[in-house]
């Protein structure tokens, strides 16, 4: 079944806000003063953020196939799974979701916040940043992580994969976010998604917190021209894949 452009626009939107809901929510509940979950680790993280996936691609998929991210949106239209003209619209929605996700993640812990001193810990809840601070490297580690996110979704698509995998809904996907935190998220935090970090980072800067500080901008264009230059030369990969 076919979906009107403004459906089509609500469910990426209402997805990717979930996505961000969720894990930025992880995020908060690990990190924040006097959370339950403080002091979770990074394990609970990866696990969540894979789970947060799982619940975005549940509610969008049926109207979207849940891209929720505008790498994938952009790799899929490359490897010729997506139509162009949809991208533009697909994009807005993923960066529209992820800052309000953002925000109702400020909402939901705003006792937190005002409860965390640490300016780093605050930022860390709503977007990415390196552990080790140099961008040429930093700008490779997205582009890897996500030529192997968009890569590994483009091969679902494949006639080998296509028919075992569709019975397995988003799981398989999920487990794949897992696996790239646990596996190449110490570096950059593995944002793979310039909806999932710069929506965040711009509802950072307008959301009123104590003590907040800076939003990093001058790091802030790497988990976003990562993932794109990932994105594409994934969605490159995948013209070659599905000709084979």
């Amino acid at each position: 079944m076919e979906y009107s452009l403004s459906t089509q626009f609500f469910f990426e939107l209402l997805g990717t806000l979930v996505l961000v809901l969720m894990g930025d929510g992880v995020c908060a509940c690990c990190s924040l003063n006097k959370s339950k979950g403080q002091g979770g680790g990074w394990i609970v993280i990866t696990f969540a953020w894979g789970f947060a996936v799982m619940c975005g691609v549940l509610l969008a998929g049926p109207y979207t196939g849940a891209h929720l991210n505008p790498a994938v949106s952009v790799g899929l239209a490359i490897a010729g799974l997506f139509d162009w003209a949809l991208v533009p619209c697909y994009v807005a929605a993923q960066m529209i979701g992820g800052f309000l996700g953002a925000v109702l993640v400020w909402a939901f812990y705003k006792d937190h916040y005002d409860a965390t001193p640490d300016e780093a810990t605050k930022l860390g809840t709503f977007c990415t940043s390196p552990a080790i601070r140099n961008y040429k490297l930093n700008l490779f580690c997205e582009i890897i992580a996500t030529i192997v996110l968009v890569g590994i979704i483009i091969s679902f698509n494949d006639a080998g994969n296509k028919a075992g995998l569709a019975n397995l809904g988003p799981i398989p996907v999920t487990f794949l976010i897992v696996a790239l935190g646990m596996s190449l998220g110490g570096t950059t935090g593995y944002a793979m998604n310039p909806a999932r970090d710069l929506g965040p980072r711009i509802a950072h800067a307008l959301c009123p917190m104590k003590n907040k500080g800076g939003n990093d901008w001058a790091y802030s264009w790497v988990p976003v021209v990562g993932p794109m230059i990932g994105g594409i030369l994934a969605g490159a990969f995948g013209l070659w894949l599905l000709a084979v």
